[in-house]
């Protein structure tokens, strides 16, 4: 740790400057190597501004950690909800060095025109229109030049950093060690763009089919894989604005058309979510295109989710349990969610979702807010000490974008009506699957075969009954440790009652035959008991169960 330190010195005393000019006290002693107290937060505002301050990869971590609504407390998550950093786009010079680096051919080979100034520039990467040779408009996204070093030092600090926390009662709580690796890990994934193009390929697949809605509606660039590096991105070019500043025309159908594109979004991420387990987590409205024919576009999948089957079945229980306000099956399925390995109050769990959930009874369905309502869930599961599993903070992120989307769209937007129907689709889907009459043979079948093979397992089961040959085997944790301590237990009793019987021996002797020559019998049987008492008395004192 101390040698991740000197690696990363210089880089550690810019951090310190920013630190110091924003007064973040705490992490000023952790630098600088003083005592350590329990980590304390500085505000919403001033750790943003700090974030913006020490570059392009704090940004990221600031944008991460907003998807993590079971760490930090709502004004945080807001705060870094919108953290974008303030860089100025590269001089073409230098991106055009990176494209001819990127290409395996001479640049004019490959593209007839690139246009130099850029469209948008990010903290990883800044992206350019072009034209390929055959004549596709595309777009190219650019890594920024000299940007691996940086990160990897960062990356370094960070992980130093985490281990110094790691040894504190908050370190510990939210293992900050494997979070360090966890945003270690995505930053260097959104660092090959390969793998950028990867996701957006499998996005692109999964959404081209759908019984939810239209899939022609949907739109995800196509990647140019032949030209396209772990630096360079190349994508078929979509012609269009952000969703939220588009025109809709003809403006009579401009609100159905707006409810349209809300319903269509949020059947899309849901199919996401509770189908392919594969989701886009950041469809903030920057990522959300409104195309000139009128179809809308879904860009920038560098950072997705994944969920496994069984954290699938029981998020899409637990999204019911939200919507029909049930703090007892809420409590349940968060300790199924997020299993933990100290004992976790249940009583106080449901207690504290019970208290939560209570203040939404008199509300109908449209007046409440379910992105925050599922934020507040997740909340309360960090205040009762349960780890939420961080592709749940992704999905609830992400979640919070789209119905913040819709809402802007349609005002009325209500998500909890929006999602029963498919909720009601999926459970069906899940109990007859797909096909109802093939799923019903294979269950008479299935039954057919239990009804052939019942009868010679029980004849098995009572001929071993019978014949006395019928072994069980049970396996009792911790048998050997309530073994090993009923021995401990029955040694001490015995040495007491050889100890008492001792004594009781001496003193018969001396009372019984006070003559000189038997004196040393009981003398050395006083000895004997005061050795194996002394003896007894330590062992107790030293295995500290003597209370």
């Amino acid at each position: 740790m101390l040698s991740q330190l000197v690696q990363t010195s210089s880089r550690q005393g810019e951090i310190a400057e920013v630190v110091l000019r924003h007064g973040w006290d705490y992490m000023r002693r952790l630098l600088s190597g003083g005592k350590l107290d329990e980590p304390k937060l500085p505000t919403p505002a001033v750790l943003r501004n700090i974030l913006v301050d020490l570059g392009p990869v704090y940004v990221k971590l600031g944008q991460l950690l907003s998807t993590r609504p079971d760490l930090l407390p709502p004004d945080y998550i807001e705060a870094l909800s919108t953290l974008q950093a303030k860089v100025p786009p590269v001089e073409w010079a230098e991106i055009e060095a990176v494209i001819r680096e990127s290409v395996s051919r001479p640049v004019e080979d490959v593209f007839l025109a690139i246009n130099p100034e850029p469209v948008a520039a990010g903290s990883i990467a800044q992206t350019h229109r072009a034209t390929l040779k055959d004549g596709r408009e595309v777009a190219l996204k650019v890594q920024r030049p000299g940007l691996l070093p940086v990160v990897e030092q960062d990356i370094a600090l960070i992980r130093a950093i985490a281990s110094l926390v790691a040894q504190t009662e908050f370190g510990k709580l939210y293992d900050v060690v494997t979070l360090a690796e966890e945003f270690s890990q995505a930053l260097r994934a959104e660092l090959r763009f390969t793998q950028e193009a990867t996701y957006t390929d499998q996005l692109r697949s999964n959404l081209g089919r759908s019984r939810w809605f239209d899939p022609a509606q949907l739109v995800v660039p196509q990647i140019i894989w032949e030209h396209t590096t772990d630096q360079l991105l190349v994508m078929e070019w979509l012609d269009g604005k952000p969703l939220l500043l588009a025109e809709f025309a003809p403006a009579e159908d401009e609100r159905s058309e707006k409810r349209a594109i809300a319903n269509l979004l949020l059947r899309a991420f849901f199919q996401q979510v509770c189908l392919d387990g594969f989701f886009h987590a950041d469809p903030h409205p920057g990522n959300l295109f409104y195309l000139s024919d009128g179809r809308v576009a879904l860009l920038d999948c560098g950072m997705v989710g994944r969920l496994d089957p069984r954290t699938q079945d029981i998020l899409l229980e637990l999204i019911l349990a939200i919507v029909s306000l049930d703090a007892q099956r809420c409590a349940q399925l968060t300790l199924q969610l997020a299993p933990s390995e100290e004992p976790i109050n249940l009583t106080r769990l449901e207690t504290d979702y019970e208290r939560l959930l209570r203040q939404y009874y008199s509300l109908n369905l449209g007046q409440i807010n379910f992105s925050l309502l599922f934020y507040e869930v997740l909340q309360a599961a960090r205040k009762n000490k349960i780890r939420v599993p961080g592709n749940l903070g992704l999905c609830a992120k992400a979640i919070a974008n789209l119905e913040g989307v819709a809402r802007t769209l349609d005002p009325e937007f209500n998500f909890s009506e929006q999602i029963r129907p498919l909720m009601t689709d999926l459970f069906r889907r899940k109990l007859v699957g797909d096909a109802p009459l093939p799923a019903f043979l294979r269950t008479l079948l299935d039954v057919k075969n239990l009804s052939l093979q019942s009868p010679r397992q029980v004849e098995l089961l009572l001929d071993r009954v019978t014949s006395e040959t019928l072994n069980w085997n049970l396996t009792v944790r911790e048998l050997d440790t309530l073994r090993r301590t009923v021995d401990s237990s029955a040694n001490r009793l015995s040495f007491s009652i050889v100890v008492g019987a001792l004594i009781m021996g001496a003193a018969i002797i001396t009372a019984n035959a006070p003559v000189s020559r038997v004196v040393w019998i009981s003398e050395a049987l006083f000895a004997a008991a005061s050795i194996l008492g002394l003896w007894l008395i330590i062992s107790i004192l030293r295995s500290g169960r003597l209370r």
